[in-house]
């Protein structure tokens, strides 16, 4: 019989502590998941504001300080003007869809029929009978509060925006005070690089493609006759940063309105072919090229961090699932005891594009700063 494997003492301790600690972790971001949502989603806009900064410096002629009030500008207005899209755009849906309102009794009925006579169902039920099965009262309840969390969350990440951005004048007096040594405090800018640089690229692909996708949707839309095209425009681009359920969104939302609106299943069907062909064309072709090696991360790993983040925050987890997970593989790979993992998250194996440069750096740096024994050689 062979002998079991022994395993250290310490290295147990250590893999039980890291987990107790991601358990401890976890539970703090889901309890504090209310003064934690706003703060991140104002990290993420600040990421933004300085990408958007560091561009208008390259593209124009204006000094730092007037690139950053113009990003602020930018970015801040893209931001409330978001906000007022959706909640205008969809006051105006359901005004446009009264519209339509006498015809929606009697072609969900007929829809309805139509279901049941594919599986076999000889009498259907009405849509009356199934409204009348469901408590309106609490779906109307619960749809006022998610409005008033999300007016009252957009104020506070304007808040935390506010701090934050007055916060940065010291930033760097911070970091000279936590890495007195500049060798640990270019490696900590590094990361910081790393991250920003993951997070950047992932809104600009995301982004990119996600105008191409509503401007190839909306020109679909409105060829076949679809009401609100542009409300439907706007959210296949905010779903578009949901990854997964973002795709099933913008692909079956819209038809399953037609369905309702047109006499017939054509114009829905046109919709769903069409939307699907749209997406899969991005998602497989157009996408793939883009991201590079900016988001070199595990598919499986995105569909967890969707759930795991969604869980604990709801929709803005959602949405900050895919740059969190980023942000965790740059800063994981940068530890000897946690590079393990930034490897099983990266999609490649390599969480670095410029791994073998950047450990012969590293290597070089190391011998220039001393030779046997950790000595530094003469200067020449």
């Amino acid at each position: 019989m062979r002998p079991a494997i022994a395993v250290p003492n310490s290295t147990v301790a250590r893999n039980a502590l890291v987990l107790i600690a991601a358990v401890a972790g976890g539970a703090a971001l889901y309890w504090l998941r209310d003064i934690l949502t706003p703060l991140a989603m104002a990290i993420f806009l600040m990421i933004m504001i300085d990408g958007v900064k560091r561009s208008i410096e390259r593209r124009t002629r204006l000094s730092p300080r007037w690139a950053a009030v113009a990003a602020l500008l930018v970015v801040v207005a893209g931001f409330i003007g978001s906000i007022w899209i959706i909640i205008d755009g969809a006051a105006n849906f359901f005004t446009d869809a009264s519209g339509v309102s006498a015809n929606i009794g009697p072609r969900l009925d007929q829809i309805i029929a139509d279901v049941s006579r594919v599986f076999g169902v000889t009498t259907a039920p009405t849509a009356r009978d199934l409204i009348a099965r469901l408590d309106l009262r609490e779906y109307l309840t619960q749809l006022a509060v998610q409005a008033q969390g999300t007016a009252s969350g957009a104020f506070f990440v304007m808040v935390y925006l506010g701090f934050l951005l007055a916060s940065q004048i010291g930033f760097r007096r911070k970091l000279v005070g936590m890495f007195p040594q500049r060798e640990a405090r270019s490696e900590a800018m590094e990361v910081f690089e790393r991250v920003r640089g993951g997070v950047e690229g992932y809104l600009w692909v995301q982004t990119v493609t996600g105008a191409m996708i509503c401007l190839a949707a909306w020109i679909l839309m409105r060829s076949v006759g679809l009401q609100n095209a542009e409300f439907w425009t706007f959210v296949i681009f905010i779903v578009g940063f949901i990854p997964v359920l973002g795709g099933a969104v913008a692909g079956c939302a819209p038809p399953l309105f037609a369905l309702v609106q047109f006499d017939t299943y054509w114009p829905a069907l046109i919709l769903l072919v069409g939307l699907q062909t749209i997406l899969f064309i991005s998602g497989n072709l157009i996408q793939p090229r883009m991201q590079g090696d900016n988001q070199n991360i595990d598919p499986v790993v995105v569909l967890l961090s969707l759930a795991l983040w969604g869980k604990m925050w709801g929709v803005v987890g959602m949405f900050l699932s895919t740059p969190l997970a980023v942000m965790a593989m740059a800063i994981l790979a940068e530890f000897r005891g946690s590079r393990w993992m930034a490897i099983l998250l990266s999609g490649d194996g390599a969480p670095y594009a410029d791994e073998e440069s950047r450990t012969a750096s590293k290597g070089r740096g190391a011998v220039s700063r001393g030779g046997a024994g950790g000595k530094t050689p003469p200067a020449a």
